[in-house]
């Protein structure tokens, strides 16, 4: 691969990033993304997958996986901000609602700091359904410089 296709490929630089920067992925999580994601993982809490039982629960009925939703933050750093050649370093989280089945979520991206001379971007990483925050927390970045591609 030559450095034009590279580029062509490659998310943002980081000197294309901007302080207050945003990106969002809109996604409804069905049962099928439930179950998969379950027998991806592993995860096969009966809150997630028994009907019966997440009856009996404080949510009265299956929830999503919390990680299920925090997954479709790395989608949206991967795909979008900053895209395609910046590497996951660091993820907080904290979880403040439930999402149901057949519920529309919205992953917000925005760029909070830049370190140039490190490579690295913090995010602001949250989730929303409907206005309603259910997660929220902060990724660390790190993204290529132009001027390593000329060297």
């Amino acid at each position: 691969m030559n450095d034009n296709n590279f580029k062509k490929l490659h998310g943002f630089f980081i000197e294309d990033l901007k302080v207050g920067q945003k990106a969002v992925l809109k996604k409804k999580i069905t049962e099928n993304d439930i179950n998969q994601f379950s027998t991806i993982t592993g995860d096969d809490n009966p809150v997630h997958i028994n009907e019966d039982f997440a009856k009996y629960t404080i949510f009265k009925k299956r929830i999503a996986h919390g990680f299920l939703s925090a997954s479709l933050i790395s989608t949206v750093i991967a795909t979008k901000l900053p895209g395609p050649g910046s590497i996951y370093i660091n993820q907080s989280l904290k979880f403040l609602a439930p999402v149901y089945i057949d519920e529309e979520i919205s992953v917000n991206i925005s760029v909070l700091e830049i370190n140039k001379e490190k490579k690295r971007v913090k995010l602001l990483t949250e989730c929303f359904k409907s206005e309603k925050k259910i997660l929220t927390g902060e990724a660390e970045i790190l993204v290529n410089s132009k001027k390593e591609l000329n060297n």
